[in-house]
């Protein structure tokens, strides 16, 4: 094993699989000269030329029709978006052509494209740069949306990403790209669809994906010290999601808490709801808890912002809720 940054993680998957292919290519906002607008793509101009990563306009609608024609016509991009919700600019690309063109062509093109970048918030940015829209982009067929939490996630999932023939949407955060994790030597991918059960517990499950399962972890550390135990389950993949891993904890813990980065209607966490109750009703000794931020626009006020957050506190809350230990 290796130490690496998140951001190290995510230019060494993408440098591997270039080297690997030589129709895959990196394109966006200041990934070639400025290596990345997190320095995600560092060093990768140098070694893979102007033709393989290339700076674009700020025109989101504009490069990201660019890849969609560039896959169905055989290369394999990855369009990096500066933030996702830049990508509102081309989400007519993503939902109307990426995802739909295998279909609409009865199968003769694929369309084999990456669109990655940061989601959610990342600190006092505002309200237009702090939306998490991975519910958006799975409630979409044809798309498949991935949320690494770490680094060796983050590089497994990316390479796989890379290989997959569907359009791939992979969601990073800001907040993470300094994040330091251990990350396996050699050659490895974690295939799209399957949950990690990041920590064993028996009492309660917790389900969550992203920057947010950090609030997930702390919240276990404290209440093992009342002696609760709490199994942590990290999604990775949103689309296609792994319900058979969520459904078994439940199965075990008997109590389900989900937490999610993202406004409360219409969320990720309100489809696990929906399949634990089709699939695990009967198991369930407690209501299940959700926690969401706040339904409003992200406050840029820091004081405001802390109580729009979900954090480890809330959890601890509600795992003692569906204990009845409150």
């Amino acid at each position: 094993m290796k130490t690496l940054q998140f951001r190290e993680a995510i230019a060494e998957a993408m440098s591997e699989e270039m080297r690997r292919d030589d129709t895959i290519y990196l394109m966006g906002e200041e990934v070639a000269e400025y290596n990345g607008a997190y320095k995600a793509s560092k060093g990768m101009l140098d070694e893979f030329g102007p033709e393989r990563v290339l700076d674009t306009p700020i025109s989101e609608l504009g490069f990201a029709g660019i890849g969609v024609g560039s896959a169905m016509n055989g290369n394999r991009p990855i369009i990096e978006f500066m933030t996702f919700n830049f990508s509102l600019v081309g989400i007519d690309q993503i939902i109307n052509n990426a995802a739909k063109i295998r279909q609409m062509s009865g199968g003769q093109f694929n369309c084999p494209i990456v669109f990655r970048g940061p989601t959610a918030s990342a600190g006092q940015l505002g309200a237009t740069h702090s939306q998490a829209f991975e519910s958006w982009y799975a409630n979409t067929p044809g798309l498949k949306v991935v949320v690494p939490s770490n680094p060796a996630d983050a590089k497994g999932l990316l390479k796989a990403s890379i290989r997959d023939d569907d359009p791939v949407i992979f969601m990073e955060s800001e907040q993470m790209y300094g994040d330091k994790g251990e990350v396996p030597e050699g050659e490895y991918t974690i295939p799209l669809g399957v949950a990690d059960v990041k920590r064993e517990g028996k009492d309660v499950t917790i389900v969550s994906f992203g920057k947010i399962i950090k609030e997930a972890y702390k919240a276990a550390d404290e209440l093992e010290k009342d002696g609760i135990s709490c199994e942590i389950i990290d999604l990775r993949t949103i689309r296609p999601m792994d319900h058979e891993t969520i459904i078994n904890s439940v199965k075990k813990t008997n109590r389900l808490v989900i937490l999610e980065e993202a406004w409360p209607f219409g969320n990720v966490a309100t489809e696990i709801i929906y399949h634990v109750q089709d699939k695990a009703f009967d198991y369930l000794d407690a209501p299940i808890v959700k926690l969401n931020t706040a339904d409003t626009p992200a406050p840029y006020s820091p004081v405001l912002l802390a109580e729009w957050l979900p954090n480890h506190e809330d959890v601890i809350k509600a795992v003692k809720k569906v204990l009845y230990k409150l």
